[in-house]
């Protein structure tokens, strides 16, 4: 039995293309960060997977870009997903798809399942959650952000992002719920 050989660390590959431009360490960012970075913008943008592709290859041309000036005071796959949150956000605004957060006690948008009695998927579900909400939702119960955290990053204040992952969650239950028909047996 062969002892794995330890993975070489992100910042030794973002060296090794800065330094050098090595493609081989370009491409163990790339394939160690995309899948990750991918599921987290399709997300973002609703399910919309040729969106979520072009965010992502516009996220690594920008991270590329930025490589030198990173410092490195958080994980490089939380900086990349940073990066991605801007470019997604940027796309839902050149469509726009993205609307601006809403303030706390305002009541949520519903809307329902595609056909009364069907009971969803939780992604299809998220997908179906206005922008705002959904950003929050993913930051917060998928990627593990802070309220101060996701605050920074979206230009809200926390309690507004409180208030948007309640809404969030409160809709995700109504459209998860399954729907209970009255039958009505005749005698």
């Amino acid at each position: 039995m062969r002892a794995e050989t330890p993975a070489v660390p992100d910042h030794a590959l973002a060296q090794a293309l800065l330094l050098r431009g090595d493609e081989r360490a370009f491409r163990e960012l790339y394939s160690r960060h995309t899948p990750r970075l991918f599921q987290f913008v399709l997300r973002i943008v609703g399910g919309a997977e040729h969106d979520a592709e072009d965010v992502v290859q516009e996220t690594w041309i920008r991270a590329t870009e930025a490589l030198p000036t990173f410092r490195w005071e958080a994980a490089f796959g939380t900086w990349l997903t940073g990066i991605g949150l801007n470019v997604a956000r940027g796309l839902l605004r050149k469509q726009g798809r993205w609307e601006l957060p809403m303030e706390p006690g305002t009541p949520e948008p519903f809307r329902p399942p595609a056909s009364d009695g069907d009971r969803i998927d939780l992604e299809r579900a998220i997908a179906l959650l206005p922008a705002g909400q959904r950003a929050v939702l993913v930051l917060h119960d998928v990627e593990g952000f802070t309220h101060d955290e996701i605050a920074e990053r979206l230009g809200i204040a926390p309690g507004t992002s409180k208030s948007q992952l309640s809404h969030a969650r409160r809709a995700l239950r109504r459209m998860l719920e399954p729907v209970h028909e009255e039958r009505h047996e005749h005698a």
